[in-house]
């Protein structure tokens, strides 16, 4: 058969590379002048090629329609993945949070790989292909026309991205091409992206490193709509930081979560000693203040806080700087302890799309044969990668993502 991949990005590459093993003749039509744009910088340039766990990790890392991986990821799961590029010579190690690295810590190697794969299988690729129709005749794929001119083919595969990182070349032409065919294109919002807080202390907490905190987002009516673990960072726009960017990704399940952040309805909530328990953390406390207690308060939270955080605390805590810590009451200091575990601020809204790691929403999936990634409306036509209406937590999973559908679509 003569197959058209369009998008030379993590699933367009394994498609191509998995199409053309079959012994079919592969054209790979990529929008800019280099292959595998996003993978380059995925992980700050190392590339976290997956994770490390079970179907269950899988499954309890994916933000949206993850029934509709099981097949795919049945087919061509980590474990496939990791053996895969082994079998290219990429040596790969396990790091914090079940995280699969190269062991070169350079994601150049894995598009370099994948690049040989393309040139040992014939794919012939064409760069700075701009695809502008799908041709269809009579419910069926026949060609495409990119950069004026029809290439024919039998089969074609979609794997156009998302619209994060528009400079990568992702910018939601994949989306205009299955909606002009019949495809239905659930609302496109960043995923994996910066919160905005509106708070002046984000501020004057910028650059503000933390590990091991807990954050957790709520409603007006204190319904927990994410919590998590790890490390985060005060920007001068908000927080950011691993726990942060997968709590974006829960925002977009919630339904008018615009009107609601709108309103001032959605919350991050810090809890700076996730380790100590109210009690414990106030017995911690009554330490320190018998130990500094003719100091002044302001000088009397250096063990306990990076010292950023403590005019902050200091000023939100409502007792006076230069109060005698004896003099401080048991409510006082209790409040204080409150703020510790339940430091509140007001979410207004996300950081824009372009800086998302990942895009959510796509193409419908329920318009997606999940065994074999082929429209259900157009025969011969096929989708894989960040196109699709699935996404997940950071950890590797959106580079599974890509690589299990883009592996099926192949095949």
């Amino acid at each position: 058969m003569k197959v058209i991949v369009i998008g030379g990005g993590a699933a367009g590459m394994i498609a191509a590379i998995t199409s053309a093993k079959s012994g079919n003749e592969v054209i790979l039509l990529e929008k800019t002048s280099s292959l595998g744009n996003k993978l380059k910088i995925t992980g700050k340039g190392r590339c976290n090629l997956t994770f490390n766990g079970n179907m269950e990790d899988f499954k309890n890392n994916i933000v949206k329609n993850y029934k509709f991986m099981y097949s795919s990821f049945s087919n061509f799961d980590n474990n496939d993945v990791i053996q895969y590029f082994n079998s290219l010579g990429v040596k790969t190690k396990i790091e914090r949070g079940n995280r699969i690295f190269p062991e070169s810590d350079n994601a150049l190697e894995i598009v370099n790989v994948l690049k040989k794969e393309l040139k040992k299988y014939n794919v012939r690729i064409e760069y700075n292909s701009n695809v502008e129709n799908i041709i269809v005749n009579n419910g069926r794929v026949n060609g495409v026309i990119s950069n004026g001119r029809i290439i024919n083919c039998d089969k074609c595969i979609v794997a156009t991205g998302g619209k994060s990182y528009t400079t990568t070349g992702s910018t939601g032409d994949g989306y205009k091409l299955a909606k002009k065919i019949g495809h239905s294109i659930v609302d496109i919002r960043p995923a994996l992206v910066p919160l905005r807080i509106n708070n002046i202390m984000c501020k004057r907490l910028q650059g503000l490193s933390l590990k091991n905190v807990a954050l957790k987002i709520i409603d007006n009516n204190s319904k927990v709509i994410y919590q998590d673990f790890g490390e985060l960072m005060f920007t001068h726009f908000g927080i950011t930081g691993p726990i942060v960017l997968s709590a974006s990704s829960s925002l977009n399940l919630i339904s008018d979560i615009d009107r609601k952040i709108k309103d001032g309805k959605i919350y991050a909530i810090i809890d700076f000693k996730p380790a100590l328990d109210f009690d414990i953390l106030d017995k911690r406390v009554c330490r320190d203040f018998e130990k500094y207690s003719n100091k002044e308060f302001k000088n009397s939270l250096n063990e306990l806080l990076p010292q950023k955080l403590i005019p902050v605390i200091i000023e939100l805590s409502n007792i006076s700087p230069d109060k005698k810590v004896h003099q401080i009451t048991k409510l006082e200091r209790q409040n204080l302890v409150k703020l510790l575990k339940e430091f509140k601020l007001q979410i207004s809204g996300t950081m824009p799309i372009d800086i998302a790691i990942i895009t959510s929403g796509g193409v419908d999936v329920k318009e997606v044969n999940p065994k074999t990634m082929e429209s259900k409306i157009i025969n011969g036509l096929y989708f894989a990668g960040e196109i699709l209406d699935v996404d997940a937590y950071t950890g590797g999973y959106n580079l599974q993502i890509a690589f299990s559908t883009g592996y099926v679509a192949g095949m």
